[in-house]
C-alpha cells in the first residue's frame, strides 16, 4: 500500500472524518484530504503525530519501504513488537523485548545471548547452530556495535540484582531460588486471575514491558511457578502449560 492509502484506510479503521484526524494532529482538513488523495505526504513531524495517533510505525505509514529488524537481538519488527520511548512512542529499532519505556533492557551480551540460542532452539536450531548464528549476527546490530554510548553505568543490573533479592525474600514455599529475571512483554504474561467472587480478571498492561521468569514446581508437578516485577510490584503465581488454570499467590507493591 502507498502513503495514501495507508492513511485512509487508518482512519477510517479509526472512525475518523477528516476534520476529526486534522484536529488530533493539528493541520487542516484540506491537508488531510490531499495526502488522502496522494497530492502531498505528511512531513516529519507530522508522521510523528500520525503514528500517535494510530499506534503504528512511521515505517507502516509509509507502505513498509524498510525491513526493520531491532538493532539489539536481530529480530524482524512488526508493530506489535516495537519497544517504546518514555513518551509512549514507538522506537523502530528495537523490539519490546530489548528497550522498554526508553530503557535498554539487556547490557550484556552474553545474557541476551542464551536469550536468543534458547529461542532459536524452539524452532529446531541445535544448540550449535544457534549460537554460532547469533555470535555472528549480534556484534554487525547497532546496539552492541554502540554499546559504551548506550550503556547506563551498571544501574539495570543493579536494579535487576535488587529485584531477584526480593522475590526470593518472599520465601514461597516450594518455589525455587531465583537467579535472574528476564524482560517480558505484558501481552504473553498478562494471565487471568480468580477473584473470591468467581470472576477471572487481568490487571496487567499488555503494552508494557516486565521483568520475570518462570521457575518448575514440585518434582512430578504440572505446574510451574511465575514471578514478575517492575518498579511498583512483585508477584508471583503458579500454572499449567500454556498458563492454564493460573493461581495469583502473592501481589505486593514495592
Amino acid at each position: 500500500m502507498k502513503t495514501h492509502e495507508v492513511i485512509l484506510a487508518l482512519r477510517n479503521k479509526a472512525g475518523l472524518s477528516q476534520e476529526e484526524l486534522a484536529q488530533k494532529i493539528f493541520v487542516t482538513r484540506q491537508a488531510v484530504s490531499r495526502w488522502e488523495q496522494g497530492e502531498t505526504v505528511p512531513n516529519t513531524e507530522t508522521l510523528k503525530r500520525l503514528s500517535q495517533v494510530f499506534d503504528v510505525s512511521i515505517n507502516t505509514l509509509l507502505g513498509s519501504p524498510r525491513k526493520l529488524i531491532c538493532q539489539c537481538c536481530g529480530m524482524p519488527l512488526e508493530d506489535p513488537l516495537i519497544g517504546r520511548n518514555k513518551d509512549g512512542s514507538l522506537n523502530e529499532d528495537y523490539c519490546k523485548w530489548c528497550y522498554a519505556d526508553g530503557i535498554f533492557t539487556y547490557s550484556n551480551k552474553e545474557e541476551l545471548l542464551a536469550v536468543c540460542v534458547g529461542e532459536l532452539r524452539k524452532q529446531g536450531f541445535s544448540e550449535q547452530q544457534a549460537r554460532e548464528y547469533m555470535e555472528e549476527k549480534l556484534p554487525k546490530l547497532a546496539y552492541w556495535r554502540r554499546h559504551e554510548e548506550f550503556c547506563d553505568g551498571g544501574g539495570l543490573a543493579a536494579f535487576k540484582d535488587r529485584l531477584v533479592e526480593e522475590l526470593n525474600g518472599l520465601s514461597i514455599e516450594g518455589m525455587p531460588k531465583v537467579e535472574a529475571v528476564h524482560p517480558l512483554v505484558g501481552s504473553y504474561v498478562n494471565l487471568a486471575y480468580g477473584l473470591p467472587s468467581g470472576e477471572r480478571v487481568k490487571f496487567l498492561d499488555d503494552d508494557k514491558t516486565y521483568w520475570g521468569n518462570q521457575l518448575p514446581g514440585a518434582a512430578g508437578s504440572s505446574r510451574c511457578f511465575g514471578v514478575l516485577a517492575d518498579k511498583e510490584f512483585l508477584l508471583v503465581c503458579t500454572y499449567e502449560e500454556g498458563g492454564k488454570n493460573s493461581e495469583l499467590l502473592v501481589y505486593r507493591k514495592r
